[in-house]
Order: C-alpha cells, then sequence, then structure tokens
C-alpha cells in the first residue's frame, strides 16, 4: 500500500483517529495536506503548506511521517509548542497508531539545568535576594529528582527569574570536558539521545544557532535524518537572521570582567599585575559605553560608514583599539594559568571569542549584510544577513543514500498574502517549492465580525490610543470582559492599558491584565478563566508575542481589539537595508515589503479570535486607513471572509449578539488533534 493511501485510512471514519479521539470526524484540508506530506516523504524534495487555523495541520505531518519510517526531525517556533509536541502529541499518535518510535527532544544550553554551575550559584551575590534564594532552593529539590534537567519541569517557576542564568550554562561558560560535572551533564545527555531516536523535537532558535557555532549536535543530526519538518515556519527568516549573525555587548564584555573577578585569586597568584589588568578591561568597556547616548529608550541605528552612526570616527577607533589591547593582555594572563582549574580554561577560550567578535566590528561589513546598533538598557553591536536563503539553499538538496532525496516541509496558518507565498518563499531560498493551501473548516462568514470603524483618530494622532481603549471598554462592559487588545507598539500597550484601568477603577468590574506584569503563562491562565469563580471579567492588554501562539478556545475570548496596521518600524535596520534591496532591483517596497508583512502579521493577531468551530467572536480593526487608503483592499483581502460592519450601531448589535447562547448545532473540534 501507497503510503499516501495508508494515511488516509489513518484519517477515515473507522480508522486509527476515530477510534482513539473523542468527537473525530474528518476535515478534508487535513487528509489533502496528509496526503501531500506523504507523496514529498515518497518522492523527496520540498513542499510548503500554508494550511488555515483549525485544519489539524501537526497531525497531517506527523501521521506521514510516523506512518513512513523515517527518521524525522521537527522545528518549532517556540520551546512551549515544542514540549506540546514531546509531551502531548506525539505519544498520543504513536498510542493511536500502535507504533513504537523513539523520541528526543533537544533544547539549547539555556534550557537545562547545569549542575556545576548550580554548585556555584548561591556564592553569586544576585542569589542572594530572598526571592531569588527562594526559587535556588526550589531548583535545588529538583535537581536531586530530574532525570532530563529540562528548566520547563518546573512549572511554578517563573521564566522570568533571575536565578535561571545562574543554573544554566551558555557556550561562554561551559567547561566542556574539563567540567567535574561532564559525566552525569543534562545537554550531553539529551544530545545522546537525539542521535538514536527515530524522531527528534528541536525549536528554530537551536537549528540556525547549530547551523552558525556548531556545538549543541543539530549540525550533526541533519545529515541523518530523511525528512526535516518546520512548524511555524512563518517565523524562520526572522529567527535565522537573528542567529546567523553576529552580536557583541557591553553586557557580555562586563559578564566576563566580572567572571574574571570571581577567579581572581588564582590569576594573582600567577600575574602580581592581574589587578591592574581587570581594572584596565573595566575602564576599556566605560570608555565602549561612553560612545553612545543611553537615555533608556531602546533605539536601533543604522551604520552608515565603518563606525555607528551618530559616532566619532576617532573616539570609536580608539575606544575598539582600547578594548582591544585590554582583552589581547587578559589572553596573554590566562594562557599563563589556564592549566589551574577548568574555570580558568573557559575563560581563556572566552575571551578569544571576544576578540574574534570585535575584529568583525573593527572591519567593514561584508556585501549581503547590514549592521546596526541597539542601545537603551544596553549596547549591542549587530551583524546580520538580510535573510536566510543562503544558508538553506546550502543545506536543502542531496539524498540520503540509496538514490532517495530528502523531504522538506515548511507549513504555517499565516505564509503570504498572496497564492504564490512568494515572499516567504524568496526568504528561504525555496524556489522552485511545491506549495499547497489549505484553507480553514471554520465558518467565518457566520461565526466572526470584523468591525473597521471610520469615527477614529488617525493612528499618528495623539489621541487615539484613548479612543481605541474606549472602544475596547465599551465592548469588554457589554459581554463581561473577554477581550484581548493587540497592540504594535509597548508604548501603547502601556498607554491603553491604564486609560482602560482608570475607565474601571470606579467599579472593579474588570481585571485589566498586562503583558510583562506577570509570566506569560500566568497571564493566559487568569484570562482564560474569566468571571469564573466569581472573579471580575479580564481585559488582557498585550502587544508582541502575544500576536500569535495564544490558544484560548471558547467564550473565554470573544473580542480581539487590534489598535493600529502592524507595519514594521520604518527606522529597523534591516526593513531598512530590506527595501534599498528592493530599490536596486526597480521593486517599490512599500508594495513588495511593507503590505506584505503587514498582512501577514495582521492575519496572525486575528488568528486569536476563532479558535474552534463553535467559537463566535468580533474582530476590530481601529486603523482607518483600512478603508481609506487603497492597499487596505489587499490587507483586508489576506483575511478570513467575515462579515464586515462599519458603524457603532452595527457593532453594539453584533455586541448583543454574542451575550446569547448560539442556536447553531455543530459538533466540537476542541478533543480533535
Amino acid at each position: 500500500m501507497a503510503l499516501a493511501d495508508a494515511v488516509g485510512r489513518v484519517f477515515d471514519l473507522d480508522g486509527a483517529l476515530a477510534r482513539s479521539v473523542q468527537d473525530y470526524s474528518p476535515r478534508a484540508g487535513q487528509v489533502a495536506m496528509a496526503q501531500a506530506v506523504a507523496t514529498t516523504l515518497e518522492d523527496g524534495g520540498v513542499l510548503v503548506v500554508e494550511a488555515g487555523t483549525g485544519v489539524g495541520k501537526t497531525y497531517a505531518y506527523l501521521v506521514p511521517a510516523l506512518l513512513s519510517g523515517a527518521r524525522v526531525l521537527i522545528s518549532t517556533a517556540t520551546k512551549t509548542l515544542q514540549d506540546q509536541l514531546f509531551s502531548r502529541d506525539i505519544p498520543r499518535l504513536t498510542a493511536a497508531l500502535g507504533l513504537p518510535a523513539r523520541v528526543a527532544m533537544l533544547k539549547g544550553r539555556s534550557s537545562y539545568l547545569c549542575a556545576h554551575r548550580l554548585s556555584t550559584a548561591r556564592h553569586d551575590f544576585r542569589a542572594m535576594h530572598p526571592v531569588a534564594q527562594a526559587d535556588l532552593a526550589q531548583i535545588e529539590r529538583w535537581a536531586s529528582t530530574t532525570r532530563s534537567g529540562d528548566i520547563a519541569e518546573m512549572a511554578q517557576l517563573d521564566e522570568r527569574s533571575p536565578v535561571i542564568p545562574l543554573v544554566t550554562s551558555t557556550r561562554e561558560n561551559c567547561l566542556g570536558a574539563t567540567c567535574p560535572q561532564f559525566t552525569g551533564c543534562h545537554i550531553n545527555q539529551a544530545r545522546r539521545e537525539a542521535m538514536v531516536a527515530d524522531v527528534v523535537v528541536i525549536n528554530h532558535h537551536l537549528f540556525f544557532a547549530d547551523l552558525s557555532i556548531r556545538e549543541s549536535g543539530v549540525a550533526e543530526l541533519l545529515p541523518t535524518v530523511q525528512c526535516v519538518v518546520f512548524d511555524e515556519a512563518h517565523q524562520l527568516n526572522d529567527i535565522g537572521v537573528q542567529f546567523m549573525g553576529r552580536q557583541l555587548s557591553a553586557a557580555q564584555l562586563e559578564r566576563y570582567a566580572r567572571d574574571l573577578g570571581v577567579q581572581e585569586r588564582h590569576l594573582a597568584r600567577a600575574s602580581d599585575h592581574w589587578s591592574m589588568i581587570a581594572d584596565q578591561l573595566n575602564r576599556s568597556v566605560a570608555r565602549f559605553r561612553a560612545l553612545f547616548s543611553q537615555d533608556g529608550s531602546a533605539i536601533q541605528q543604522a551604520w552608515v560608514q565603518d563606525q555607528p552612526s551618530g559616532v566619532d570616527e576617532h573616539q570609536w577607533r580608539v575606544a575598539i583599539a582600547d578594548l582591544h589591547t585590554a582583552l589581547e593582555q587578559c589572553q596573554l594572563v590566562l594562557r599563563s594559568v589556564e592549566e589551574l582549574s577548568p574555570d580558568l580554561q573557559g575563560l581563556s577560550d572566552r575571551v578569544s571569542h571576544l576578540l574574534l567578535q570585535l575584529d568583525v566590528f573593527s572591519t567593514p561589513a561584508e556585501p549581503g549584510w547590514v549592521r546596526w546598533t541597539e542601545t537603551g538598557r544596553g549596547i549591542r553591536l549587530v551583524q546580520s544577513p538580510l535573510d536566510i536563503a543562503e544558508t538553506l539553499r546550502a543545506h536543502i538538496g542531496g539524498d540520503v543514500g540509496n538514490g532517495a532525496r530528502k523531504s522538506w516541509i515548511f507549513t504555517s496558518a499565516t505564509l503570504g498574502h498572496d497564492a504564490s507565498l512568494a515572499q516567504f518563499i524568496d526568504s528561504c531560498g525555496l524556489e522552485g517549492a511545491q506549495v499547497l493551501h489549505v484553507h480553514s473548516p471554520f465558518d467565518y462568514a457566520s461565526n466572526a465580525v470584523l468591525y473597521l470603524p471610520t469615527h477614529l483618530p488617525k493612528p499618528s494622532d495623539a489621541r487615539h490610543a484613548v479612543a481605541v481603549a474606549q472602544l475596547a471598554a465599551q465592548g469588554a462592559g457589554a459581554i463581561g470582559g473577554r477581550t484581548l487588545v493587540l497592540t504594535t507598539t509597548l508604548r501603547a500597550m502601556r498607554e491603553i492599558a491604564g486609560a482602560l484601568r482608570q475607565h474601571f477603577s470606579a467599579d472593579g468590574s474588570m481585571e485589566v491584565l498586562l503583558q510583562g506584569e506577570a509570566p506569560k503563562r500566568e497571564l493566559t491562565d487568569r484570562f482564560t478563566q474569566g468571571q469564573h469563580g466569581g472573579n471580575a471579567g479580564c481585559i488582557l492588554v498585550a502587544s508582541a508575542s502575544f500576536w500569535e501562539g495564544v490558544d484560548v478556545p471558547g467564550e473565554s475570548l470573544q473580542l480581539v481589539v487590534i489598535d493600529k496596521l502592524p507595519f514594521s518600524p520604518p527606522d529597523d535596520p534591516l526593513v531598512q537595508a530590506r527595501s534599498r534591496q528592493l530599490e536596486a532591483k526597480g521593486k517599490n517596497p512599500f508594495q513588495h515589503l511593507h503590505v506584505p508583512q503587514a498582512a501577514i502579521a495582521l492575519k496572525q493577531g486575528a488568528g486569536r479570535l476563532i479558535r474552534r468551530i463553535t467559537d463566535r467572536g468580533i474582530l476590530v480593526v481601529c486603523d482607518i486607513r483600512l478603508t481609506q487608503m487603497g492597499y487596505g483592499r489587499r490587507i483586508l483581502a489576506a483575511l478570513p471572509a467575515m462579515r464586515v460592519v462599519k458603524t457603532e450601531g452595527q457593532f453594539i448589535q453584533a455586541l448583543d449578539e454574542l451575550t446569547k447562547p448560539s442556536t447553531r448545532d455543530q459538533p466540537t473540534l476542541d478533543h480533535q488533534p
């Protein structure tokens, strides 16, 4: 039996999924995607699938991958999705199919406990705060029982805890084979398991980081797999350029100087001049910092010449030369004492790496790369490629033995705004790939309303944020919360949240949750609870990561308010460089870059509204450009076909409809993959 036929049987009404998944019913789009993946697995090549929300794309690629018997590498956009695949989806599916499979999960260093650093963490001054001490005690108790060492096992530990960097390692501070805890190292154990597994689950950050520095095992693993799947592939380019680039920050240099101080007693025995050398490094870092204006606001500035924009050329060269001299002096001393301990060996290796990074920014940038500085709470020098096309082209292709071609699957709910998915394919170097569109099974026309208010101030108007808050308050008040406000900037987020809190301060009928005031998981859990258990209704105001990856099905979320069209910041150095690249090709950057990117991002945000087939809700986009500007039609065309309303009266009527029980008798897909 051909693989596609076997896959089809799994999704039949009397197939393996029907027997194991409650309320299962076949979805034509899911079956079509699964069979396309099966064909690619048999023939090799590249398949790009845009699968709308509710299609069930996870099982659509897992079923053929598992049935094929191929060795599979799956990469996800986030560690949360990675954990979900490893702990829930793959075990459920292998049980349903009756297929034994060795499954492994591999993350980056910072996700695993380092036993050596745990043993020294209590000596770090950052662990002396009472809250930090409590976190450290929790980690110590868990460390005695964990097998994997994956920090994510501690669900109660705040992901922002300052203790986590103290008990995990980085490439810079890992002692490698010289570590006294090397034998039981959790990251090494994870790598060994990955090398013998049938299915390995990683994340995009790890994939590109390893291709860049080749130190986590993915580069060795990649040639051995027959199929590579990128889930949530729309994030590939942004993540890839981040990790394929080069960075040097003042914080890196300061951490190094601090770690040198920890080893000072060893070094002092070997050099009477150590204190002077250490002081020289600190002075050099301070001189480097002084080159940049730091008022606390985050600023990105592209380099226009061989030095950062706004920095005096002479002062730049003096500061870089000074840093270079200070680091070379440290290197010279460390080479004479590195045999005294693994920690000193590690410091010697780190200073060599810092010198290499400094050399990168001391010479002109390579063609096809862009440089910029980031200032605010810190100072960072960044050099990045414009896209990941060249990187992926270098790895896609070839065979896996016996003449068989490797299969590459790229999938997401939002890969583009047009049928060709040209922007995604071009940025990833996937020319010639097979493209498949699988539409969402959700009935947006019946269950979703798109409100495009025409009375609001322009997005550039200072009154706009307050107007958005008033509209969100009106909607949330009518339906008892259940409202997610997505903003394009952190400033707007804070302003809107402040206005909402002021609005509801008198009666306390609504709790306004704000991104950053608690971990993402905690905020999402509280929002999902809504008014249950005597709680007030909830409005969640968020930006950035909340535009995607947030899954709040059912009546807990019925109103999504988006403040503005999510255009990329015009001063973003990467955006500027990509715009210049398009202009050089005779193309209009606004039409070929800015509008498509905004359409895709808006589609992501809108996707938070309807998560199950029975969900109902209203999407509000508070940007009059959607109806007044010609490009608005292009952006609207990327959204699902919803009923459009433009007056306040129609909005109030739609809100009223949400407060009434649905009369639609539809099957639920809540339990379906």
